[in-house]
């Protein structure tokens, strides 16, 4: 088998197990088969044709696509990625986190994803420039502040989001920049979105440490990953007195048992683009990671990380997912027979869809907080999340696990709201 049927069959693996996952907690929350009806297909899933003239004058026509989950709260809003392996089944999973993420965390957005097939590290800047353009022209009226808001994810950044709200705008001939989040500051942006996702994993994990009476002060971390959301995470951690063992991303992975100096290790990764080679640290791979004796393990690089293979061997408390499905099903089983806690993805990274929300807000209001209230508001969202997460979960979810408990949360506020406005026939008096 080819690696890149691999990688197919392990992302549609990944909507087969959300699906199983949602179809459960609706089973164990006594609600509506109607309410999976709704959920277990995209309201809109729309794939284009995105012509692009290269530098040499020819001219690519790359595939792009747009999956609109669900709506019932507001508008779509979910992240765009440029990869060369995305799928439809992939895009149609993330879709359906962000529709949970949002939920979970009460702010008003439906979920959604977006992609375009493609290696952006081999094309120019103005290559991705016109690409980004021609996405926005080829999508037409779908996109917008009020309908779908599109934001940063793998191999797109604020700069992207600018050449969006920029295209968007002339289409719409007035400026519109509320059509996209995480844009550069000059034009809306919001200060503390870079952040914001890791920031929101150290917010959840410090609410786990104090509910499994772990200090917090000394607890022993280690991160997979040391992108945007794993490098956030660390340096809030040491700042606050933990100490980070062990950190890895592609290359592989240091470890020290005393700690490893996280502003050293961002100016080494600055320099040479890796963790590899840190001084003071004794080299590990990903696998060894995994396995740290630790309190607080995150996973913050790719999906299906802790697996069947390797679950039995993790050593921490608590595992709070900085990724977006890096634990297996089968996994969650072993973990929890392991009296492991785990702080699922749609709660755990969810703090950079909740400062979207925030510079959306702002861009439609036209006024901007300062870093010192977008943080604060930040940190009572998800905090307030994980403890009443946490207590649905004690409460109802005893035979299972964090996981189980969130998705019930999640789906219950989006059957209020389907009830609501109509969309549940609701003949046996439930939703």
């Amino acid at each position: 088998m080819s690696v890149e049927v691999e990688q197919e069959k392990k992302q549609d693996n990944t909507l087969v197990a959300t699906l199983s996952m949602v179809r459960q907690a609706i089973d164990l929350a006594e609600l509506s088969p109607e309410v999976y009806e709704h959920l277990k297909t995209p309201m809109r899933f729309v794939e284009v044709a995105i012509p692009v003239e290269m530098e040499d004058g020819s001219t690519r026509v790359f595939t792009g696509y747009r999956c609109q989950h669900n709506n019932v709260f507001g508008p779509y809003k979910g992240g765009l990625r440029y990869h060369p392996d995305v799928t439809i089944d992939s895009i149609k999973a993330l879709s359906m986190w962000m529709t949970l993420k949002c939920s979970l965390v009460g702010v008003p957005f439906g979920g959604a994803k977006g992609a375009i097939v493609c290696d952006s590290q081999q094309l120019t800047v103005k290559e991705k420039e016109r690409m980004t353009r021609s996405y926005v022209r080829s999508l037409g009226s779908i996109l917008g502040p009020e309908t779908d808001i599109p934001a940063p994810d793998v191999f797109t950044d604020a700069q992207t989001m600018a050449w969006i709200a920029d295209e968007y705008s002339s289409n719409m001939r007035e400026p519109s920049f509320g059509v996209v989040t995480g844009k550069p500051l000059a034009v809306g942006g919001c200060v503390g979105r870079n952040e914001a996702t890791g920031r929101g994993v150290f917010f959840v994990a410090r609410e786990a440490a104090k509910a499994f009476n772990i200090p917090f002060e000394d607890a022993r971390i280690a991160i997979q990953g040391f992108g945007n959301v794993g490098s956030n995470a660390a340096k809030l951690f040491a700042d606050s007195g933990c100490s980070v063992i062990a950190v890895s991303d592609v290359s592989g992975g240091v470890y020290n048992k005393e700690g490893l100096d996280i502003c050293k290790l961002i100016d080494h990764v600055e320099r040479t683009g890796y963790v590899k080679g840190f001084p003071d640290s004794q080299a590990i791979d990903n696998q060894e990671l995994l396995a740290v004796d630790c309190d607080i393990l995150v996973p913050a690089a790719l999906e299906n990380q802790l697996t069947e293979s390797n679950a039995a061997d993790v050593k921490a408390k608590i595992v709070v997912e900085g990724a977006n499905g890096p634990t297996t099903p089968e996994a969650d089983k072993i973990l929890k027979e392991n009296k492991v806690l785990v702080v699922p993805d749609i709660l755990a990274n969810s703090g950079g869809v909740t400062v979207s929300y925030f510079e959306w807000v702002q861009n439609n209001y036209g006024f901007r907080w300062d870093l010192a209230t977008v943080n604060r508001r930040l940190e009572e969202k998800m905090a307030e999340a994980f403890k009443m997460v946490y207590h649905y979960y004690c409460e109802k979810c005893v035979d299972s696990d964090m996981r189980t408990g969130a998705y019930m949360y999640s789906i219950k506020r989006l059957a209020e709201a389907m009830h609501f406005r109509g969309w549940l026939n609701d003949k046996n008096g439930k939703y």
